[in-house]
This record gives C-alpha cells, structure tokens and sequence, in this order.
C-alpha cells in the first residue's frame, strides 16, 4: 500500500477522480492518508484521522514510504491556532496555512514554522473559546477552514483543536458520545444534532450558554436553541429540527 502527506494550504478531497467533481472534505497541510487506488491523475485515499475517503489530484500532495509514514504518524500532533499561519519552504517562499494545520512535519518537509501550537488541554469553555475563532467563517460544502466550512466539519475541527476526535460527516458524530435526554442537562460544548423530514441526520452544531448554539449555516453564527430545534435570530423562525444532545466528554 501506498502512502501520502499533503504539503500544501488546502486540498478539495473529491467523490470522483475529476476537478468537476463534488467536493467532500478538505486535507489542510500535514494530514496523512494511505492510497487506495491510483489512476493517471488522481489517488483515492484514506484519511488517516478519520478514515473518510475520496481522491485527491496526484499533483497536489508528497508520496511517502511505509517507514516514513509509520514515522510521522507516530508524532504527537501539533495545530496551528492562528486563523492564518506561514509556513516557509526550503525556497525560501511563504506557504499560508490554515487555522488546525498540523505542523509536526515540517521538518520532515525541511519546512520552518514559528507559529503558536495548541496545548490540547481539553476543557468545555475552551471548545467555546475555538468555536468563536470561526464566528462568521462563509458556511462551504465540504470546507473544514475558516474561509469556508460546513456543519460537521466546524465540530470536528473544534473539537481536533481541544485534542478529541471526531468523525467527519454528522450522520457518523451522532454516533459518538453520551445521549442527554432534556436541554436542561447540556453543558456549552456538547453537541445538537438535527434531522431532516425522513429522519436523517443533516445538521450539528455546538451548544452555549443561554440556550444559545454556534453552528455553521450560510455562515457560522448564533441562535437561539430550544426544544423544537435551532431558531434563527435573523429570520425570526425555525431552520433545523432537534433530534438528540450528545455530551462526547
């Protein structure tokens, strides 16, 4: 089997082998995969974090060996907590990186980063505290960054940022964790998920203080959450229909 390391920002992670495919996820720099299947110009891959698949262009990432992956996938993670971070190159050029990159490679990569690291000591008011930093990041199918991110992707790069691992779509996190049966029993840092008229989880987000919620749709915002679901402040109506509250810790 072989293995890769994405070297750049921010990669579109595609159903199918082809630019005009749909995106459905995002690799920031530093994420390992294995490959599962390679054609002329794209690799279908597996993320190593989350197990989540789709192909990648072959031109957009570094092949690794089995040693060298075993090698970095042994490295404690180290995220960038700035929205925007530099990272420098062994030309001397200046590659931007997202806010969660990880980068315990960059030596591998004779990259340098003098940027701040997450400490991931966990605690309920700092999942609040990161939650805040994508505060009106443009709602992104697909996008884990805060120039683009959806529902399920601001919960697991949330919680990555506080050292807990998440699935990557909501139909997988609600599986996760402890069932709370009232509102009442929430703490801010759980989670809410939302289901659509068949019964299909389509919508998570992060709960507050003040029966308030942080959750990415048009844009990652605030409303109000009560026992029918999420209502929207602006629009003065329902959006999203609660189904369950997990506490994951």
């Amino acid at each position: 089997m072989n293995y890769g390391l994405c070297n750049l920002s921010i990669v579109p992670l595609r159903l199918e082998d082809s630019d005009r495919s749909e995106m459905v996820s995002q690799i920031l720099y530093g994420d390992l995969f294995e490959v599962l299947e390679v054609t002329k110009n794209w690799s279908r891959i597996r993320l190593t974090y989350d197990s989540y698949e789709g192909w990648i262009d072959n031109k957009q990432f570094v092949s690794l060996t089995k040693n060298e992956y075993d090698s970095l996938n042994q490295l404690s993670n180290k995220l960038s907590t700035n929205l925007l971070d530099i990272i420098t190159t062994t030309t001397n050029d200046l590659l931007p990186i997202s806010l969660g990159s990880n980068v315990a490679v960059v030596n591998f990569l004779n990259h340098s980063f003098e940027g701040k690291t997450n400490d991931f000591n966990y605690s309920k008011s700092k999942i609040i505290e990161i939650a805040n930093l994508y505060l009106n990041s443009p709602y992104l199918w697909g996008g884990k960054t805060p120039f683009g991110i959806d529902c399920s992707g601001f919960t697991q790069m949330v919680y990555k940022l506080n050292g807990i691992q998440l699935f990557r779509d909501a139909s997988q996190q609600v599986t996760q964790g402890e069932v709370l049966s009232f509102i009442e029993e929430s703490e801010p840092g759980d989670l809410a998920f939302f289901d659509n008229d068949e019964g299909s989880i389509t919508h998570v987000g992060i709960i507050m203080e003040n029966n308030q919620i942080i959750h990415a749709h048009g844009k990652v915002r605030i409303d109000h959450l009560d026992h029918s679901g999420i209502f929207n402040n602006e629009k003065q109506k329902h959006t999203h229909k609660l189904r369950v509250i997990k506490r994951i810790l």
